[in-house]
């Protein structure tokens, strides 16, 4: 899957990736090597891969049977759509409103998939297997890379060790949900959520980042009780060019749009003349 290739030429953007030839920039950019892509991902796929022992408790005992809750893990193996499923089922709702929220809140996987095909550069036989792989933690791990061959690494690794451990563990937790007793009272279906925003918090640095990712959380959790599950999740993502666009207002300041237009009608009086 991971297709050897050269370091890309760097376009002078953290994690930026071009296709073509390396050239001095990207011979004088230091490359990262194997081994701490391999840790990082490692790192992630662990993390949240165990996990799944939460989703195998929460889907049996929200009724699902053992083998309906590992074949959800292993043909959705998208780790939030899973827990909404099971989750508004669990709350007595229609099984195709369910069904629709979680796939509306795994649609975000398809806009990860445009940015990751250009990363990546997959061979075509295998895209339809890798595609099945694009969630968030394989899409944090990728996107940060400084060469194409360390994006390749990081996506194989974080996506082959979560997708193993989260169907083992979704098998025995589906197993052993019947020696938990009751539970609603373990709070296990926050635990996948918690263990990637753990992941995600020290990727936060900037200002605008912390910005967009709180209005995310507010946009969320105001939706949250008058909307089906996994559409505030879907409609929070508006947080982002909102952020952008204020920013963007900000950084030109009062005013620009009205010198910009009287520039605009000096030229055309100068072209008149």
């Amino acid at each position: 899957m991971a297709e050897q290739t050269a370091p890309p030429e760097s376009t002078g953007a953290p994690g930026a990736l071009s296709a073509g030839p390396p050239g001095p920039a990207a011979e004088a950019r230091p490359e990262k090597p194997d081994a701490a892509v391999v840790r990082d991902a490692l790192g992630v796929g662990i993390a949240v891969g165990l996990s799944g022992f939460a989703f195998g408790v929460t889907s049996a005992g929200s009724g699902l049977s053992l083998l309906q809750t590992c074949v959800l893990s292993l043909l959705v193996f998208t780790g939030a759509s899973q827990f909404a499923l099971v989750g508004a089922l669990a709350a007595g709702g229609n099984p195709y409103t369910a069904a629709a929220g979680a796939f509306f809140l795994g649609v975000r996987n398809a806009f990860y998939g445009l940015r990751l095909s250009q990363l990546l550069a997959l061979p075509r036989a295998v895209r339809p297997f890798a595609a099945h792989w694009v969630i968030d933690e394989t899409t944090a791990v990728t996107l940060p890379q400084p060469t194409r061959r360390a994006a390749r690494i990081g996506f194989t690794v974080t996506g082959l060790t979560l997708y193993v451990l989260w169907n083992l563990t979704t098998l025995v937790g589906a197993l052993g949900a019947e020696a938990l007793g009751d539970t609603d009272a373990w709070g296990l279906d926050a635990a996948s959520p918690a263990v990637f925003l753990a992941l995600l918090a020290p990727m936060l640095r900037s200002t605008t980042e912390r910005v967009t990712a709180g209005l995310a959380v507010l946009l969320a959790l105001t939706l949250l009780p008058v909307l089906p599950a996994g559409v505030p999740v879907l409609l929070s993502a508006l947080a982002a060019p909102v952020v952008l666009f204020l920013m963007g207002r900000a950084k030109r300041g009062p005013g620009t749009g009205d010198e910009d237009d009287a520039m605009t009608q000096r030229k055309k009086g100068g072209r008149r003349s």
